[in-house]
C-alpha cells in the first residue's frame, strides 16, 4: 500500500475537503470520513462516541480538531468538525472498519520504514531514489534532487546552531532566500507552479534546483564567517545568500533571453522535451 494509495481512499465526493492557503493544508469533515471509512449510517454519534473514547483513553487530539463551516447536502453551511492529514491519519487508527485497515497498513509500513531509516540513513536515499524513478524523473535529476536534500540539511545545522526556531523561523528565512534569488516568495512561487501543498524544489527545473542550492550553500556560507547573533541578522544573511544565486540568474537570463524561473515542473518540461 503506497501513501498515494492511501490517499486517494479519500477521493470520494462525498467528503467534503477545504484547501486553507495561509496554512497550506487540506481540510477533511471527519463526519464524511467515517460514514465513508466506518461505513456508519449514524457518523455524527459514532464521532462523538469516539471522541469520548479518546478523551478517556488520555489523548488530547480530539480537544486539537477545528470547526469549518462546510456546505451541507440541504445547500446551508453549517459548523462541521474538521482535521488536517495528520489529524486525520491518527484518527483512522481508531476506526473500526475493513475501509480502514489500508491506512493502518500503510502507516505501520511508513512508521516501520521511518525507523530503519533512523538506522541506517542510506535507506532513505535508496527508497527517495526509487519513488522520484516511478514518477518518472531521469536519474540525473534526482541526484541533483538529493544533492540539494543535503544542502538544506548544511543549511538547517547552521540555523540551529544560530539559535533559530524550527517551523515560522526556517520559513521566514526560507523565503528570505527565494526572494532574493527568485526574485517572488515561495508562495508566489508555487502559486505561479499551480502547487498547493507539493514540494517546491520537487517541481523545479534542473537550473532552478541549482540556483536554489546555490542561494541555500551560500546562506549557509555567510552565517558562518558572519556568525549572526540575532533573528533579524539572520534575516539579512539569508538575503545575502540568495543574492549571490540572483545575480547568477539575471546573468544567465541576459545571455539567453529566457527566463529562469517558470509555471512548468521538472516533469512538463522533460515531456515536452521528449514530443518536440
Amino acid at each position: 500500500m503506497t501513501k498515494e494509495t492511501a490517499i486517494r481512499l479519500f477521493n470520494d465526493n462525498k467528503i467534503r475537503v477545504h484547501w486553507d492557503e495561509e496554512q497550506e493544508k487540506w481540510f477533511f469533515s471527519i463526519v464524511d470520513v467515517i460514514s465513508v471509512l466506518a461505513q456508519n449510517s449514524r457518523p455524527r454519534k459514532y464521532w462523538s462516541d469516539l471522541k469520548s473514547k479518546l478523551k478517556s483513553e488520555g489523548s488530547e487530539l480530539s480537544e486539537k480538531i477545528g470547526q469549518l463551516k462546510m456546505k451541507s447536502t440541504d445547500g446551508k453551511y453549517y459548523k462541521t468538525d474538521v482535521a488536517d492529514t495528520e489529524q486525520l491519519l491518527r484518527l483512522v487508527q481508531s476506526i473500526s472498519s475493513p475501509n480502514a485497515e489500508p491506512f493502518k497498513l500503510w502507516l505501520a509500513k511508513v512508521g516501520y520504514e521511518r525507523i530503519e531509516e533512523t538506522e541506517d540513513p542510506e535507506l532513505a536515499f535508496e527508497r527517495a531514489m526509487e519513488t522520484y524513478l516511478k514518477k518518472g524523473y531521469s536519474k540525473e535529476w534526482i541526484n541533483q534532487r538529493l544533492k540539494s536534500i543535503e544542502v538544506r540539511k548544511e543549511l538547517t545545522d547552521e540555523w540551529e546552531v544560530r539559535g533559530i526556531k524550527k517551523g515560522l523561523e526556517y520559513a521566514i528565512l526560507t523565503d528570505e532566500i527565494t526572494k532574493a534569488w527568485a526574485g517572488i516568495t515561495t508562495k508566489q512561487y508555487k502559486s505561479l507552479k499551480g502547487l498547493k501543498k507539493e514540494n517546491l524544489r520537487d517541481n523545479m527545473s534542473n537550473l532552478e534546483l541549482v540556483l536554489n542550492m546555490l542561494a541555500e550553500a551560500s546562506t549557509k556560507e555567510i552565517s558562518e564567517k558572519k556568525k549572526p547573533t540575532s533573528f533579524d541578522k539572520n534575516k539579512e544573511v539569508a538575503n545575502q545568500g540568495g543574492n549571490v544565486a540572483g545575480v547568477a540568474r539575471k546573468e544567465l537570463e541576459s545571455q539567453t533571453g529566457d527566463s529562469v524561473i517558470t509555471k512548468d515542473n521538472y516533469l512538463d518540461i522533460r515531456k515536452k522535451k521528449r514530443l518536440s
